[in-house]
């Protein structure tokens, strides 16, 4: 099936001047410009191209791929504003996509990014962006699990954190007080759900809660003690920064995976960072030798 603002695999009907005629089913033959026909392709040749429309309102297809299809957000910079009609965003076509002067939470300048939705606009079929976000999230249930991997779009900073996008369909929050330093709005990060709120709001992490998310970083943990020959020179009082650079989790998780190795003495501790405890010495620390 073939659909504005989205990706199909079209068959190649007819040759004409301008390109390949493409097969668009309910939609008609649709062009697809030769600058973007790949070498060797001819009539009978399937194809996997996006299909929008051109300057005229012409559905065309293209073998490049945008940034974000519709039904998608995207972090996309500005490359023109035109006041009376709406700003420009580069979202990886040759033609730029529309920003509405209406669809818009503040004016939009050139250089600057924003984040949007890209969808069809009902009056005029034409596929544009709009940055007016809550009308497009937490309008189903979420039904996500604890510990769920998730990917996040970050939108905005809050006074408790970091509203994300979740999956293209819901609010998250990420608390700045479980992150190792700031985020930016247009991170694209991999997630997880802490848990769903009662109105509907999710809870996020960065890292898997509990047993689940300690006992992989406690073994990543010995792994790196093991490559470094023994010890490392960082510890529960190093900066959340370092500790998310060297072992990529939080400040928080670092601690609780530190403890259990220690109390299964497995690591010693020392105001110069950690080491490994070999067997014989774990033996002579449990006899109180």
């Amino acid at each position: 099936m073939t659909v504005l603002g989205r990706r199909s695999m079209l068959t190649v009907v007819r040759e004409a001047p301008p390109g390949y005629f493409l097969d668009g089913g309910d939609l008609g033959e649709i062009l697809l410009p030769g600058c973007y026909i790949p070498p060797g392709t001819g009539p009978g040749a399937t194809l996997d191209v996006f299909i929008y429309r051109d300057s005229e309102d012409r559905l065309v297809a293209t073998t490049e791929s945008p940034l974000a299809v519709v039904g998608e957000f995207a972090f996309l910079r500005v490359v023109g504003v035109k006041p009376s009609v709406g700003a420009f965003l580069d979202w990886g076509l040759s033609k730029d996509l529309l920003l509405p002067r209406r669809e818009q939470v503040s004016f939009a300048r050139t250089g600057e990014s924003v984040v949007v939705r890209v969808f069809i606009d009902e009056k005029s079929d034409r596929i544009v962006a709009g940055e007016r976000l809550d009308r497009w999230l937490d309008l189903t249930p979420a039904a996500y699990d604890a510990g769920q991997p998730v990917k996040l779009l970050v939108a905005r900073q809050t006074p408790l954190g970091y509203s994300a996008i979740v999956e293209n369909a819901h609010w998250g929050l990420l608390y700045k007080t479980d992150l190792a330093g700031p985020l930016r709005a247009g991170d694209s990060l991999d997630g997880f759900v802490r848990a769903v709120r009662p109105d509907g709001k999710v809870d996020l992490a960065l890292d898997r809660a509990g047993f689940a998310r300690i006992m992989p970083l406690a073994e990543t943990i010995l792994a790196a003690l093991a490559a470094a020959g023994g010890s490392l020179p960082v510890h529960d009082k190093s900066s959340p920064e370092e500790i998310r650079k060297t072992f990529g989790a939080s400040k928080k998780a670092f601690k609780q995976a530190l403890g259990m190795l220690y109390r299964e003495r497995r690591i010693a501790l020392d105001p110069s960072g950690i080491c490994a405890l070999p067997p014989l010495a774990r033996v002579r620390i449990e006899q109180g030798s």
